[in-house]
């Protein structure tokens, strides 16, 4: 079992920056590929980000390629997204989640799920 908690979300004005983290409990949350994902009201769960359980490959959305960039920390059992120029088309509900499938972009691929933390991005 995996336990995972986002923080980090709030209000930002569009250019400004969020660093959102995602804190995993479980002995096997160093084993998994992490993903981030968002949401927007009325919209459907999209992919963000993900890092391999080594953090030694990223993948992003192209929407999100060159203004975010995903980190973790196995020490810490944390995984970061750092967002940069953000616009308000970011502005979503952002959850973290694990896969035992490697690199996966497919959020039914993902079987653990934080509760989500909200970005407001205004213009």
């Amino acid at each position: 079992q995996v336990q995972l908690v986002e923080s980090g979300g709030g209000l930002v004005q569009a250019g400004g920056s969020l660093r959102l983290s995602c804190a995993g409990s479980g002995r096997t949350f160093n084993s998994y590929t992490l993903g981030w994902f968002r949401q927007a009201p009325g919209k459907e769960r999209e992919f963000v980000a993900a890092i391999s359980s080594s953090g030694g490959s990223t993948d992003y959305a192209d929407s999100v390629k060159g203004r975010f960039t995903i980190s973790r920390d196995n020490a810490k059992n944390t995984v970061y997204v750092q967002m940069d120029s953000l616009k308000p088309a970011d502005t979503a509900v952002y959850y973290c989640a694990t896969t035992i499938h490697y690199m996966a972009t497919t959020s039914r691929q993902y079987a653990y799920w934080g509760q989500g933390t909200q970005v407001t991005v205004s213009s």
